[in-house]
């Protein structure tokens, strides 16, 4: 099946194509447009011209486009998820919930754009501000170029668009070459909406072709990326003024010092470890646990990794499936073997089943290794007993990531010293690092990142702030 770019409202051709093929079971599922740099120009060009058909919607008219767009999803619910799982092998049950989280994700943007205000600025606060009234109006930022990964090809998308839309900017999105038929199929949805003609727009390809010139180009004025820490600092480095977002990469951590409820946790636990096959930014991905509790909490985590079924993710029993290509499996093997080599006991999986790598349950693992310093981004999960939660947070606080991290306590102190200990975004208290809703402000520190995603916080980036000041004094009286 060949697919089109979607440039100003319209299908469009190309002369190169791209074969995109199923990763659980390597059949050809289609073929999308190689766009030239020419193209992604045309995109942003139809993006830039359709500036003051955006900026001349109301904000109801914005949050009606975006309830169109989350009605789209619902009526389409089923076939969505079927090819979230087809292009990127996650699980159908897990792409249903992204489909749900996605309805939500337009919704929350929806009620935001009605609420898109500035603020009154008290200037007779000031010795000369007296008979002068101030305030502040928010405007859309320009052009917005969007990169997104594969992960979640609707929800992380919708993480770029919804916010967009709402803060009344056009987009060009560049989507995954793996999962572009899920952005392919949103530009269908966009397209019955009555948003703008070139407000929307989707050019696929390699990322140095389409993204080097959504990154170069002036009339772009903000990238919103969300991908490895490698890129980002690309990105960054080279695109000149214009406002850089960057959601970038994790290898979270949790801590447990809570005894009671052990077998809760660990179930808990193996889902923020695998679910996705671990290819969520906030997987879980380093378990410290108190020494006292480590022998019963590893009983009921194998017991709850090794219940997980593995096979095709078309299949609605399915927790465990293939992971996005077979280069990234050969990697995680050998972050996994590198970890053994240094001390590390493999516990449970670490060996490929059908083409899936297994649910994979190391300890003793160093802390100089990959596998605890770096993001795997695939089934593994590290459990290393340590002696204190003074202990844990100093391990989780290693990192060069600083994304989410959680901790299982009972004692209101040792939640309270994670709170404020942790060199993270999010702590995440009685719950794994994995949890996130998508209005809540989400964004790491250090080589996580630079922004925070969820509605609100995407609209409040993707707009700037024009002062307005009156001076409501009695003009001099010429004599």
């Amino acid at each position: 099946m060949r697919q089109k770019l979607y440039i100003n409202g319209k299908w469009t051709d190309g002369k190169d194509f791209i074969t995109i093929n199923r990763p659980y079971g390597g059949d050809k599922l289609a073929e999308i447009v190689q766009a030239t740099p020419s193209q992604v120009n045309e995109a942003i060009e139809a993006a830039n011209r359709s500036q003051s058909a955006m900026k001349a919607l109301t904000n109801l008219e914005r949050a009606d486009i975006l309830v169109q767009i989350a009605e789209s999803f619902g009526n389409r619910r089923t076939e969505v998820a079927e090819v979230i799982a087809k292009e990127s092998g996650k699980p159908v049950k897990f792409a249903l919930a992204e489909v749900d989280r996605t309805i939500e994700t337009y919704q929350f943007a929806a009620e935001e754009a009605k609420r898109l205000a500035g603020e009154m600025i008290p200037l007779d606060a000031a010795l000369t501000g007296k008979d002068r009234l101030g305030y502040t109006i928010r405007e859309p930022i320009g052009v917005v170029g969007a990169i997104t990964p594969f992960n979640f090809p609707q929800n992380l998308v919708a993480h770029k668009i919804a916010p967009a839309i709402a803060a009344g900017n056009p987009i060009v999105l560049k989507p995954a070459t793996q999962t572009a038929l899920s952005a392919l199929l949103l530009a269908e949805m966009i397209d019955q909406t009555s948003l703008p003609a070139g407000a929307f727009n989707v050019v696929t390809g390699s990322g140095k072709q389409v993204g080097d010139v959504l990154m170069e180009s002036d009339d772009v004025k903000m990238i919103t990326f969300t991908g490895s820490t490698s890129v980002g600092k690309y990105i960054r480095k080279n695109a000149g003024l214009k406002k850089v977002s960057l959601e970038l990469g994790s290898n979270a951590g949790l801590i447990i010092a809570d005894g009671e409820n052990l077998e809760q946790i660990a179930e808990r636990s193996a889902i923020g470890a695998f679910s996705n096959q671990g290819q969520v930014c906030i997987s879980l991905q380093r378990i410290y646990i108190l020494e006292s509790l480590y022998e019963e909490f590893i009983n009921h985590f194998i017991e709850k990794t090794e219940a997980l079924k593995i096979g095709d993710p078309l299949s609605g029993d399915t927790d465990i499936s293939v992971m996005i290509t077979p280069k990234e499996q050969e990697r995680a093997m050998e972050w996994i073997k590198e970890a053994q080599e240094n001390g590390a006991r493999l516990i449970s999986g670490g060996h490929l089943s059908d083409g899936i790598l297994e649910p994979t349950v190391l300890s003793n693992v160093a802390r100089n290794v990959k596998l605890s310093c770096q993001e795997i981004f695939a089934p593994v999960v590290m459990v290393n007993a340590v002696r204190s939660v003074e202990q844990a947070v100093e391990e989780i606080n290693s990192s060069i990531y600083g994304l989410q991290a959680g901790i299982y306590t009972q004692k209101i102190k040792e939640a309270f010293y994670a709170q404020t200990h942790l060199e993270v975004g999010g702590v995440i208290i009685n719950d794994i690092p994995t949890f996130r809703v998508d209005q809540m402000p989400y964004g790491g520190v250090k080589e996580s990142g630079n922004t925070k995603e969820g509605l609100k916080y995407s609209i409040e980036e993707m707009t700037q702030t024009k002062l307005i000041v009156w001076n409501n004094s009695e003009p001099v009286q010429k004599t």
